[in-house]
């Protein structure tokens, strides 16, 4: 006889669908740090559309999107909602997953129930004229993030996803390891290989911030799984070795140099020169490691406004500086001399559409790029992972939560039905 709610790791007969899961809601009255905007609550299953599949969540990625989430800024994501004609007064967040097919529409084509998939957590409507008209979904105004943008995300024991966000899980892999990965992996190959004039070449250099984090450690093995020489720049020399691991040639500790910031004005010339010396022996840095006097072909950015001064400077001439995130602000400022005589590219760059994130997935596959998954929490340390993310506490690599699974470093039997 079919139960209303199963507890965590008693997995449902497949394809039989409770009425009620366990889940962690964010509300608006308790927005702030992640142990106390996370609170456990059972609430109804969704229905899903015609287009859309439910996934029993095996394990969820850890993503600091959810830590916005749980701060309500720089978005009120339920507010947002609300706002769109969305009534639910909730947010489940989880932007990566891994689990299996329990329901699908009608219109679904591409998995079935029973499928073990991972899922990617680009969404955006079927129905808009330019995503009918094939431009690269990603433009659409209906674009969205799942489980930030969207509610219904991973940190709950069902998720809805649109069909095409689901992907074949990597079956060498644990659930945690599967569902580690694919939000940063994506992005990554999209920074890397969605621009073709400067998509990712054999031999190209390519300069890697942050090299030990969940991005970098993704931006680095993609790099080297296309024949080019990624160097990481990382914070401390106790990461070096790691990053060497995923193929690094090699690092470059940013604590080593001071000119960080906004660009001084031209016509100081006093800080300027002072921050031209910086920038310069940054550069030589690079071609210490390289063993060579050869710039980067393409630099992998997402610090901004601290760094893109010098990026841009160290971009050798036709290169391109592709950015998707600001972790140390917004304003970036160009010295626009070397950006138009050197014809220089600063490319956005944000998420990833289903060619690009199938890219990736086939690279993780065919055991080209390792999730780097450095640590597993259970269901109830999920607010505790988001609290060390948000105290920048936590290791490098990518973080999981188990959710159906409840043992760590096992595939398909780690639920008992």
């Amino acid at each position: 006889m079919a139960k209303d709610l199963y507890e965590l790791g008693e997995q449902p007969p497949v394809g039989e669908v409770p009425a009620k899961m366990n889940a962690w809601l964010i509300r608006q009255d308790r927005f702030g740090v992640p142990t106390k905007a996370f609170q456990k609550e059972v609430i109804d299953v969704p229905p899903v559309a015609d287009d859309e599949v439910l996934v029993y969540v095996m394990a969820a990625g850890v993503n600091y999107n959810n830590v916005w989430a749980a701060l309500g800024i720089p978005v009120d994501v339920i507010g947002a909602r609300n706002k769109a004609g969305e009534p639910e007064p909730f947010h489940i967040g989880g932007s990566d997953a891994s689990g299996v097919v329990y329901k699908v529409g009608k219109d679904v084509t591409n998995v079935k129930v029973g499928d073990e998939v991972v899922v990617h957590c680009g969404s955006w409507s079927r129905d808009c004229p330019s995503v009918k008209a094939g431009v690269d979904p990603m433009y659409s105004p209906t674009f969205r993030i799942w489980g930030y943008e969207t509610n219904w995300g991973s940190f709950a024991q069902f998720t809805k996803v649109q069909a095409h966000q689901c992907l074949p899980r990597p079956k060498h892999l644990s659930w945690e390891a599967s569902a580690a990965y694919m939000l940063v992996g994506a992005t990554a190959y999209r920074m890397l290989l969605g621009w073709p004039e400067h998509a990712v070449r054999a031999n190209d250099v390519v300069l890697v911030w942050g090299g030990a984090g969940g991005l970098g450690s993704m931006a680095i093995q993609i790099a080297r799984a296309k024949g080019a020489i990624p160097i990481a720049v990382i914070s401390s020399d106790d990461k070096t070795e790691y990053c060497k691991q995923l193929g690094a040639k090699g690092c470059i500790n940013r604590k080593a140099f001071s000119h960080w910031g906004m660009l001084p004005h031209w016509k100081d010339t006093e800080k300027y020169n002072v921050w031209l010396k910086g920038v310069r022996g940054f550069g030589k840095a690079i071609w210490d490691v390289l063993g060579e006097k050869r710039s980067p072909r393409i630099v992998f950015e997402h610090p901004g406004e601290d760094t893109i001064p010098t990026s841009i400077f160290v971009c050798d001439t036709g290169g391109m500086v592709v950015i998707c995130a600001g972790t140390t602000g917004y304003n970036a400022t160009v010295d626009l001399r070397y950006h138009w005589m050197r014809q220089k590219r600063l490319q956005g760059s944000h998420f990833a559409n289903d060619v690009q994130s199938e890219g990736l997935n086939d690279l993780v596959l065919a055991g080209q790029v390792d999730p780097c998954l450095s640590r597993t929490f259970t269901w109830e340390e999920l607010p505790l992972a988001h609290q060390l993310m948000h105290d920048n506490k936590h290791p490098h690599g990518n973080m999981s939560i188990l959710v159906g699974a409840t043992t760590t470093g096992t595939g398909a039997t780690a639920a008992k039905p």
